[in-house]
């Protein structure tokens, strides 16, 4: 099967990911909005962040009771198409069975996907160092564009570890996850020639997509100029009354606008991005990994090396 034969396939769980994610971005935004609406008289800004906190709190728990368990089983089905060149006729209803058994208990699949990424990031934290060693604005400025692109790696890093895991399903969970990190640390260069890909792609699309969303949501802003001069004012009284460093502009009304309108577009890009093109990318990043772990055994120098770099992999090398 080629890669867009997979992600054609494994599509569905992308589309309910992304319904499910719009509902977390629906409740944020209608809580915020309420918040200003029920909020004390003269303090419409207190009444949107206790909305906006109650939001992020429903948005985490669908997020961790829904949402993944969806990332989970597309994740199980994309190793499978690219291990063994098929995928099953009912391919929404084989992933979530095929979970089942190996994170039957949603406790343990934090518990796995955590350890990978707690190992992955303490090795990423020297690269990241690099940056910081330059020193000034402009070491911290190399350090922060540095950790995000290891951020970004990292991500794609653990969805191909959790890919392994589900892929070695007769393995013991911790040790399958301890195999995946070897595979990459040992064939790096392999696995990291689709990087180009995945920042080229992700660029592409914040422009893009990113874009479009900025002038829509701009547009439809425009049509409540009473509630953006509103939020406006409340943000200069917070700055003049407190001792809060807050730019000038953003309590300019026109400016207020466009910023939030960015802010706005950004998160759906985010969306967007993560549920329809990075399943694509992610699925010839799996590819390679697969083929890779498939001819070379894992032996236990290998694993031995990885201890030496990262204690939180000991931690987890320990547990299988």
């Amino acid at each position: 099967m080629t890669n867009f034969q997979i992600y054609r396939k494994t599509l569905s769980f992308s589309l309910v990911t992304f319904l499910v994610d719009i509902l977390a971005v629906a409740i944020l935004i209608g809580l915020s909005v309420a918040g200003f609406f029920i909020a004390p008289a003269g303090q419409p800004l207190i009444g949107v962040l206790i909305g906006l906190v109650l939001g992020i709190i429903l948005s985490i728990l669908i997020s961790i009771f829904i949402s993944n368990r969806i990332k989970a089983a597309q994740i199980s089905m994309m190793t499978q198409g690219v291990a063994n060149n098929s995928l099953p006729e009912h391919t929404y209803s084989a992933g979530f069975q095929s979970i089942k058994g190996r994170f039957g208990k949603i406790t343990l699949f934090f518990t796995i996907t955590n350890a990978i990424k707690g190992a992955f990031q303490q090795v990423g934290r020297g690269m990241v160092g690099i940056g910081k060693a330059i020193g000034g604005n402009a070491g911290q400025g190399v350090a922060g564009a540095i950790d995000g692109m290891v951020q970004t790696l990292i991500g794609y890093l653990c969805d191909c570890c959790l890919g392994w895991v589900l892929y070695r399903e007769d393995e013991n969970g911790f040790k399958a996850a301890c195999e995946g990190a070897a595979i990459f640390f040992k064939h790096g260069k392999a696995l990291l020639k689709n990087a180009g890909r995945i920042f080229g792609m992700g660029l592409v699309s914040l422009l893009v997509i990113g874009g479009a969303f900025t002038g829509i949501i701009y547009l439809v802003l425009l049509q409540f100029p009473d509630a953006m001069t509103a939020l406006a004012g409340e943000i200069q009284k917070l700055s003049t009354e407190g001792s809060n460093n807050i730019p000038a502009f953003l309590y300019d009304v026109k400016i207020l606008t466009i910023v939030v309108a960015a802010v706005g577009a950004v998160v759906l890009w985010g969306i967007i991005h993560s549920v329809l093109i990075r399943p694509f990318i992610l699925t010839g990043v799996l590819r390679n990994f697969v083929e890779v772990g498939k001819k070379e055994k894992i032996t236990e120098s290998d694993l031995d090396k990885l201890e030496s770099i990262s204690p939180k992999f000991t931690k987890m090398r320990n547990r299988s």
